[in-house]
């Protein structure tokens, strides 16, 4: 038989990057990658998905993972794709009616007429991050906050911690986001990390925490030693090698 090559499709606030993957998770090509286009309708993912695609081998069957609640390939909410000009800048009315309830798993199917998952972006890193074993949680630091986590390798139902709220009205995804890094310099920033990690640590009772997304290499030295012996810091690709291993999580 023949092997079962996977498109691999991370969504992120910022820039939307693919490439494909053999059954071991090595991806068969480099990744391409664009800059996420704003307003963002899901007409426009689709086509953007598709372009990327079309720069690809020919695959199999697409993961791909979004920022928001997704639910059994439809989107609930997403907090970014919403935006005029995205991530913190004025919210559509229309973009949230379009987005609301928005079948991504069957109109991507429709379009790519092939096999489609549609997650959240975070549980896609955890399906390429996590051992299997005991309670997995991980958290990607990027644009905002992801979460996702697995009991024995089993994907649990989705929370979006990103969007609860923390302090001066602030939730999540603005106390962490990259737009507060950049403020506040990674060593201020690093300490909301810890911050963050210690105030989830009693309500989750992880046996190992994984932390990636692009900005988990930016938590400094000095902070990521006191993390605690169950943190991980993993790559910032689990978020493309990922896209195998979701299929059966």
């Amino acid at each position: 038989m023949s092997e079962i090559l996977t498109l691999a499709v991370d969504c992120g606030g910022g820039g939307i990057k693919a490439s494909v993957l053999d059954e071991n998770g090595t991806m068969i090509a480099p990744a391409v990658r664009t800059a996420t286009p704003y307003p963002l309708s899901p007409t426009l993912l689709v086509d953007t998905i598709a372009d990327l695609a079309g720069h690809l081998p020919r695959a199999d069957r697409v993961t791909v993972g979004m920022p928001g609640m997704i639910r059994h390939g439809v989107v609930i909410a997403t907090p970014h794709y919403i935006t005029k000009d995205g991530p913190r800048s004025k919210v559509l009315p229309e973009l949230v009616q379009l987005w609301s309830r928005f079948d991504m798993r069957r109109s991507l199917e429709e379009r790519l007429q092939i096999p489609t998952l549609v997650l959240n972006d975070a549980e896609v890193a955890g399906a390429g991050a996590i051992a299997g074993t005991g309670l997995e949680m991980i958290i990607t630091l990027g644009t905002g906050l992801g979460n996702a986590v697995f009991d024995a390798g089993r994907l649990a139902p989705h929370t979006e911690i990103s969007q609860g709220p923390i302090r001066w009205g602030l939730t999540y995804d603005d106390y962490l986001g990259e737009h507060e890094r950049l403020r506040l310099g990674d060593a201020h920033w690093s300490r909301r990390v810890r911050r963050t990690v210690a105030a989830l640590r009693p309500m989750y009772m992880w046996d190992r925490l994984y932390i990636g997304g692009g900005n988990g290499v930016r938590i400094t030295p000095s902070h990521r030693e006191h993390l605690g012996d169950d943190v991980v810091i993993v790559p910032n690709d689990a978020g493309i090698r990922g896209g195998v291993r979701a299929w059966n999580v």
